[in-house]
């Protein structure tokens, strides 16, 4: 094969050395614009996964990278005064000068053509990779359409002469803004120091001035990092490969690795004469990083929020940022840094009402209600969760009207009759768990009259619909009934219909009410500017509305007992309700009584584009909480008790909500306390079940540590 690259950086050349590898005879050349000694940065760093596979792909080249390596097991958190070490981790690095230098003798020596100084446009060959970096050329040449997202923050790549003896992360806080240092080792004589800030930009003497480090520049600038996404990575012959097709945020990783990754996978495809194996192994792979350095960027970018937490708190949330690191995965690292009781068995009190633990059963729509009134399904779903020991079990979303309803099989709580059936369900689980039981109240607006979930899931109802109101007569969909724009009557009506479920919650004894106003129901659909297109005041402030049926349940709901409120924080399509939004409404929720948010995304546009991944609508839970002060739930993606232990210690949250577990598991809190050590009581007529099958171990009676590390009230 004729084989022509673009880009002579550590991607290119280790393409071009395993193609020559798999077969002498190909023809391959490496366009580099650069000099052979032209390098931007100073080191690169690599995981221990990485080197295994180096060292499987070609073994000479690994032998001379690895003899370079400096190796270290810790990361060290500057903050305050204080210096927080965290153990296990397993890392390498060796200057970015050096493995270039590796790789092109390794490649001249079997004899591929290096051509330095070469800029080149386009290039013909039966295979042609464009390899050439972030600002690709070829890339635009043979018709790639990136999307490219400029970051916020700024950055700037120094070296220094101080050799750090772990990867060091240096918080300073300045008049404008958190300045923060990403810095390791990469020779016994040299690290790498990376400077990065949202909200200042320094010269290198103010640098040097901040930290207390001499600073060596190499084409050091202050630029935005750019996150490269492409929909293909291959037209016809043409193939892009490392910062060309994607990249990741520095803080999560190596772009060096990510490239060599990517010829490695590449190289393979050309031995088996399959060019789309390349994408279809690498992509699942790299958009999984890239997740994880969004979330991991996202985090430094909002680093300001985070700095009333104390050290411990502080290194603990900066470790598990992009949430692949996590509580589990740290006590196996390193014992002694997350040593304790799991966090999520720490109580927590809002107003009177004390949990026993961080764990609820989200709310689920059961659609088996009839005309309103639930039943024994609902008795032995929700009695069942809370003798599996949540702290908090909440109802579906019961409608306050008939009206109301997003099907005919929702609960309601707008009948006297109702009462009784909800006060059945609620006195069972007072008198058979420790659980507490919300209520959560809403109205469905455009979304109802559909049919029930398994019979077409949000589809409208064929016959026997009624008529929607919403704020504007704007349809879900052109398959919808498009709903009536609401009256000044339609407003003071539904204001009534809360007001009055709300009391026959209390009366029904639920120990915390929570309204819904996310998922493009109608309280939500005030709050969209897709959605509200009104031209009165509850147009011209979209929670206007909300905020009135919130005021009016609250002065009715007894004054012990706690109210959240459901949100969804983004409508994940542009134009919409977004983050700031989400902050802005809680701000004022916060201000009008509400003791918990309850934070979602999304559902109210069948255009939205969630970026969907694990505990993914957390970070928005997490904004909240520290930017409105007021505590939250976080709910979505959230499948693991390791995620709600690192969620909770991390302070992004103080209760996390489970759905699809506590259907797999209605006892999933008791087993989560089981597995983890922690004594955790089982009601009388199941202990004799509370011992191990096979080991006869009581898991009722396993010691409970003592739990050293701050959590959050």
């Amino acid at each position: 094969m004729r084989i022509a690259i673009a880009g002579g950086g550590p991607g290119g050349l280790y393409l071009s050395i395993l193609l020559k590898r798999l077969d002498p005879a190909h023809e391959v050349v490496v366009h580099e614009r650069n000099a052979p000694d032209d390098t931007f940065g100073f080191g690169v760093v690599f995981s221990d996964e990485t080197l295994a596979a180096f060292e499987a792909a070609d073994p000479e080249s690994y032998a001379e990278i690895a003899a370079s390596f400096v190796r270290w097991s810790e990361i060290d958190v500057h903050y305050r005064g204080e210096v927080v070490t965290s153990g296990g981790h397993g890392f390498s690095a060796m200057g970015r000068k050096a493995l270039l230098g590796i790789l092109q003798r390794r490649a001249a020596a079997l004899g591929v053509d290096l051509r330095f100084g070469s800029e080149v446009s386009e290039l013909e060959g039966d295979l042609v990779v464009a390899a050439d970096g972030v600002n690709s050329t070829l890339r635009a040449r043979y018709g790639f359409e990136p999307s490219l997202d400029r970051r916020r923050a700024t950055y700037a790549w120094f070296g220094t002469d101080h050799v750090f003896d772990a990867f060091t992360f240096i918080i300073a806080e300045t008049p404008g803004g958190v300045v923060q240092v990403h810095a390791y080792p990469y020779s016994d004589v040299r690290s790498t120091f990376i400077v990065e800030s949202t909200g200042v930009q320094l010269d290198r003497a103010q640098c040097e001035d901040l930290f207390g480090y001499r600073l060596i520049e190499n084409r050091t600038r202050w630029i935005n990092f750019v996150t490269v996404r492409n929909p293909v990575w291959r037209r016809g012959n043409v193939v892009l490969l490392g910062d060309a097709a994607h990249t990741a945020h520095f803080s999560i990783g190596s772009g060096t690795k990510l490239a060599m990754e990517d010829a490695i996978s590449l190289a393979w495809a050309v031995r088996e004469g399959d060019l789309d194996a390349y994408e279809a192994e690498r992509r699942p792979i790299v958009e999984s990083t890239q997740r994880a350095a969004q979330g991991s960027l996202e985090w430094f970018e909002g680093i300001g929020r985070y700095v009333r937490q104390e050290p411990r708190q502080f290194a603990f949330n900066l470790l598990t940022r992009s949430r692949r690191i996590t509580f589990g995965e740290l006590r196996m690292r390193d014992p002694e840094f997350v040593e304790g009781a799991p966090p999520m068995f720490t109580p927590l009190t809002l107003r009177g009402l004390e949990l026993r633990n961080r764990v609820v059963v989200s709310p689920m729509d059961m659609y088996t209600s009839v005309e309103g009134t639930p039943g024994d399904f609902h008795l032995v779903h929700l009695g069942a969760r809370a003798i599996g020991g949540a702290g908090l079990v909440m109802t579906e979303m019961i409608c306050t009207s008939a009206e109301g309803r997003i099907t005919p099989g929702c609960g309601g709580l707008y009948r006297d009759e109702h009462v009784d059936a909800w006060q059945r369900i609620v006195d069972f689980v007072h008198a058979h768990s420790r659980s507490a039981i919300g209520a959560q109240l809403g109205h469905a607006g455009r979304k109802g009259a559909t049919k029930l979930m398994w019979e077409g899931d949000n589809e409208p109802l064929d016959d026997g619909g009624w008529p929607l109101i919403a704020p504007s007569p704007v349809p879900w969909s052109d398959a919808h009934q498009t709903p009536r724009e609401m009256t000044r009557a339609d407003l003071d009506d539904v204001v009534g219909q809360f007001v009055a479920a709300t009391e026959r919650a209390a009366a029904c004894g639920f120990d915390l009410l929570e309204i819904h106003m996310a998922h493009g129901y109608l309280l939500s659909s005030f709050l969209s500017p897709l959605t509200n297109v009104r031209d009165d005041a509850y147009g011209a402030d979209r929670a206007k509305f909300p905020l009135e049926v919130f005021s009016a349940c609250r002065a009715v709901w007894p004054a012990e007992k706690p109210m959240s409120v459901r949100i969804s924080a983004t409508d994940w399509v542009d134009g919409g309700f977004d983050g700031d939004d989400a902050v802005a409404f809680a701000h004022r929720l916060r201000d009008a009584g509400c003791d918990i948010v309850d934070v979602s995304t999304g559902q109210v546009s069948p255009d939205q584009q969630p970026a969907y991944g694990r505990s993914f609508q957390t970070p928005y839970a997490d904004r909240i909480r520290h930017e409105a002060e007021i505590p939250v739930i976080a709910v979505g993606a959230i499948s693991s008790y390791d995620d709600v232990n690192t969620i909770i210690l991390a302070g992004r949250a103080d209760l996390c909500a489970l759905a699809r577990p506590h259907l797999w598991d209605p006892h999933w809190t008791l087993h989560a306390a089981a597995d983890q050590g922690v004594d955790m009581e089982w009601i009388p007529q199941y202990r004799s079940g509370a011992r191990e099958p096979q080991t006869g171990k009581d898991v009722r009676r396993m010691p409970l540590r003592r739990f050293d590390t701050q959590v959050p009230a």
